[in-house]
């Protein structure tokens, strides 16, 4: 990381956590270079990044600003959208055709995808991994395509091992297994520790994959609520499990999908602990832990797990290759099951794409794009959050997260999110309803929105459009 990067940073750090709040002048370019050692040019080119940001503005012969319209990272005012009550009672699971519905909508190039589930591929350096697909399939030995098809490539399992060290989390090669995506590895986890009719404890509002899963494989799902901010209901989950005979929890505690919730620190130590005293293994489905918008990743479960309990999933889709299909799984003490769960079904993902990914990370620079792609986001999200504002209606309660690419949209009571997804379809643009996040078909009035997408005119006047369907629709129902 350049100089000027890491001063701007840190002051992109204090107006996060509030030390600097709005309209309170940032250090002048003299006593921050004189402070910190750093050139005028340095705090100059800092405080650029920091403007195209939007988190500063300068004012002429005063100095650089905190901007009024940010406290912290967030345009104000926003509610957010409420936690809703428990499902005490288990459901079969049957969301498919919902989903696909939505799905069939953003096949469509022309369509504003934000019910999509990835973010651009324009934020990827795909010309980049080319490079390295080229180069580690001229290096590839020959002989490993075959003797290393199951648990993955030696290079990526050592890539993704430092990943974690770095991290702070210590795990040894043999917990790890590369997948076809984070999907694959979410499914042979949840096959290793349960049988068909067993119960499943999921997230409420849930990631839609997590319920077709769940449906394909033939188990029941009891919902626990989740908190638009903190993640999972812990009493909620305590009750459960004295209730329910749950075979395993599926959770995402770091940027949850879709309501972007991160599960505090010590909250995830207790959900650990809480799940241990039962015996119920965490599968912890952390497909965007690089997506952090602070400067220091928050960490995963996995990381107060003693036990071999949580069985850690993550991908590269989101982050650094999507269509290339790489996940994997830190399986804990279900390794061996695991990886004889792949040998019967697919036996291992494409050699050379892992051995694409394993060179990028040692050589590609993969830090230095994810700084980028955070900053794109978290501008992305700004964007998307302050066209909320200008077009949707009073009442609406927005998410706020700290990482990720999705907002969650509480609109009025009265409003159906099925309807506006039916009528913002008819206009080209694609949102994702709430109750594709249920097995119980909850979250009526909800909708989710991806901001993965450079903002632009297309996305201001689409945005602009949803408001005005779903004030027709609200003016409709008064």
């Amino acid at each position: 990381m350049k100089r000027y990067e890491k001063y701007a940073d840190d002051i992109a750090e204090l107006i996060r956590s509030g030390v600097l709040g709005p309209g309170q002048r940032v250090p002048s370019v003299r006593y921050a270079s004189q402070t910190h050692g750093i050139s005028p040019s340095t705090v100059f080119q800092a405080y650029y990044l920091l403007e195209r940001r939007g988190l500063i503005s300068a004012r002429p012969r005063s100095g650089y600003f905190v901007n009024n319209s940010f406290v912290g990272n967030t345009p104000q005012p926003f509610l957010e959208p409420q936690a809703h009550s428990a499902v005490n009672e288990s459901t079969e699971v049957d969301v498919s055709e919902l989903v696909f519905s939505v799905l069939d909508s953003i096949k469509d190039p022309n369509t504003v995808p934000f019910g999509s589930a990835f973010p651009s591929p324009l934020l990827f350096p795909l010309q980049r991994l080319s490079r390295s697909l080229a180069t580690a399939s001229r290096e590839m030995d020959p002989r490993m395509v075959v003797t290393d098809m199951s648990p993955g490539h030696p290079q990526l399992r050592r890539q993704i091992a430092l990943r974690y060290m770095v991290g702070g989390l210590m795990l040894p090669m043999e917990e790890l297994l590369i997948t076809n995506g984070a999907l694959e590895a979410l499914n042979l986890c949840l096959q290793a520790v349960t049988e068909p009719g067993d119960l499943v404890a999921i997230e409420a509002p849930a990631f839609y994959a997590c319920l077709q899963v769940l449906e394909r494989l033939k188990l029941k799902a009891v919902e626990i609520p989740v908190h638009p901010r903190d993640g999972i209901d812990l009493a909620v989950l305590a009750q459960t499990l004295e209730k329910h005979p749950v075979k395993a929890c599926w959770c995402m505690t770091r940027f949850q999908n879709p309501t972007g919730a991160i599960v505090p620190e010590a909250r995830k130590r207790a959900l650990v602990e809480l799940l241990r005293e039962h015996q119920v293994p965490l599968i912890e489905d952390d497909v965007y832990a690089e997506l952090y918008y602070g400067q220091h990743a928050p960490k995963p479960a996995k990381a107060f797990d003693t036990e071999g309990l949580v069985m850690h999933c993550g991908s590269f889709a989101k982050s650094l290759a999507p269509g290339y299909r790489i996940g994997w799984v830190a399986a804990g003490r279900y390794a061996q099951k695991v990886e004889r769960l792949k040998l019967m079904t697919s036996l291992s993902p494409s050699m050379p794409a892992q051995a694409a990914i394993a060179d990028y990370l040692q050589h590609g620079g993969y830090d230095r794009h994810l700084r980028r792609l955070r900053y794109a986001l978290e501008d992305q999200q700004r964007a998307m959050l302050a066209a909320i504002a200008r077009y949707f209606p009073g009442q609406s309660r927005v998410s706020q997260p700290q990482g990720g690419y999705f907002l969650w949209v509480e609109l009025p009571e009265q409003l159906d999110s099925l309807k506006v997804f039916k009528m913002a379809l008819a206009q080209g643009i694609s949102i994702a309803p709430g109750p594709i996040f249920s097995a119980t078909r909850r979250f009526a009035n909800c909708i989710r929105l991806n901001y993965g997408s450079p903002w632009d005119d297309n996305c201001e006047k689409a945005m602009e459009t949803l408001g005005r369907i779903i004030r027709s629709l609200l003016s409709n129902s008064a």
